[in-house]
């Protein structure tokens, strides 16, 4: 929850005086600051931001509530190991009703071709999906070729977040390959440029 002291806002200007990012936090103890919550539109003034707040006077701790697992703050810090990491809580849950339209509309990195066997018990459904990925650009389309990954619909979901690798899910028996070519396949296809991130919970 956000902290019931008093709260400040920190507003970053570009150059030609928008704002462009903020950061809202509270000193509910003297010497210690908590940021409820940081907006930037890129690192450069996320960094600004962290450094204004993190040069206060008279403050021993700042803590940063509801960052995203990958961060860069931490390794921006002169002694990496001032800083340390808690408290993580999942907070963002994805659950695919219709899987060819959302693989399709999902953005992505690389190219290639898997055969998705998907199983979802909970509505008693079950498809079998070849995903073509070319240029960035997706197609998936009903198959009966021999499915290269087979899951389950919640475990899909994760993989279409791009917060776990689907080698993790494999290793973990929640997904079974064909082999293990297939597995390196998909963690190259499902890879996301940053962790899934929710900032508010609801």
């Amino acid at each position: 929850p956000i902290s019931g002291a008093p709260r400040y806002i920190a507003v970053h200007r570009d150059a030609d005086g928008v704002p462009d990012g903020y950061a809202s936090y509270s000193h509910g103890d003297p010497s210690t600051l908590t940021v409820d919550e940081t907006i930037a539109v890129d690192d450069e003034v996320s960094t600004a931001l962290a450094r204004f707040l993190l040069e206060h006077d008279l403050i021993t701790e700042v803590v940063f509530k509801h960052c995203p697992p990958d961060h860069p703050l931490r390794w921006q810090l002169e002694d990496f190991r001032a800083g340390e990491m808690g408290g993580e809580t999942d907070w963002l849950w994805v659950r695919l009703l219709d899987v060819p339209r959302a693989l399709v509309t999902r953005g992505w990195f690389a190219d290639g071709e898997l055969v998705l066997d998907v199983d979802d018990p909970a509505l008693g459904e079950h498809g079998r999906y070849l995903l073509t990925v070319q240029d960035r650009e997706a197609s998936c389309v009903p198959t009966d070729r021999e499915p290269d990954l087979s899951l389950d619909v919640s475990d899909l979901g994760s993989l279409y977040l791009g917060g776990t690798a689907p080698s993790t899910l494999v290793r973990a028996g929640r997904v079974r390959a064909r082999h293990p070519e297939v597995a390196a396949l998909a963690d190259t296809l499902f890879r996301a440029d940053r962790s899934p991130h929710c900032l508010h919970w609801f």
